[in-house]
């Protein structure tokens, strides 16, 4: 059996805390500073599925699906929780932006021809529907950025940094940066850098044994919804 990846759950429950922290913002208090560390939840994700997908070349076809299936099944449960607490939300819970990232990463992976044909259904679907989706086209082509340096050396994970990048609306960041917004600053400096941390990360933190986060964790993306939403009412 293949031994398990301490490494690779530390970044699991990193990206998570990232992504709970980033949603604190939502709770009612002015902690625009929590953008910036949030900003390493989604690359350390991708990541992740990146790092799944480099060790699991030989899987089976079924274990495949149900990686997807579980994502699919998941961003639909979380959507009800996630418009509760997020106030007007114009895209989707950052699950489909993963469920069509790894079919792309998988599509570029594998050279068969059904895998071909979902990678470039899920690339025209991200194109069409960009603005529903967290993190939009970019979002997307993120899992396979990862996959594609992360065997490489430390430099290119500049690519996957600059995709990062224009997921997180570059746009607005940058102009928010010459306005002197240090949360805009730093956010871009950590959207640059955050493949490059996690790489550092997944090399350099094997010997670690966090608790392993299996197929449970799932459910920890609608239920921190939930519980937010909880401290939200208590709070007000």
């Amino acid at each position: 059996m293949t031994q398990r990846d301490g490494a690779l759950d530390l970044l699991k429950w990193l990206a998570l805390v990232s992504m709970v922290v980033d949603h604190l913002r939502y709770v009612g208090y002015s902690v625009d500073i929590l953008y910036v560390p949030g900003r390493l939840a989604f690359p350390w994700f991708c990541l992740a599925m990146a790092a799944n997908l480099s060790r699991t070349r030989s899987v089976s076809r079924d274990t495949q699906w149900r990686y997807l299936g579980w994502l699919l099944l998941f961003s639909a449960i979380s959507e009800i929780p996630y418009r509760m607490f997020i106030p007007d939300p114009d895209t989707f819970n950052v699950l489909p932006t993963l469920a069509l990232g790894l079919l792309v990463a998988r599509g570029w992976q594998q050279p068969l021809l059904q895998s071909r044909l979902l990678a470039t259904a899920a690339v025209v679907l991200a194109a069409l529907f960009a603005e529903r989706l967290m993190f939009g086209f970019f979002g997307v082509l993120l899992p396979l950025m990862m996959l594609l340096v992360i065997r490489r050396p430390w430099y290119f994970s500049l690519l996957p940094g600059l995709v990062c990048l224009a997921a997180n609306q570059w746009e607005v960041l940058y102009h928010s940066a010459r306005f002197g917004n240090l949360a805009a600053s730093l956010g871009i400096a950590v959207c640059l850098i955050a493949p490059w941390l996690g790489l550092v990360l997944l090399r350099h933190a094997r010997h670690l044994k966090p608790p392993p986060m299996r197929r449970w964790a799932y459910a920890l993306y609608p239920l921190h919804f939930l519980l937010l939403l909880l401290i939200r009412k208590l709070a007000s």
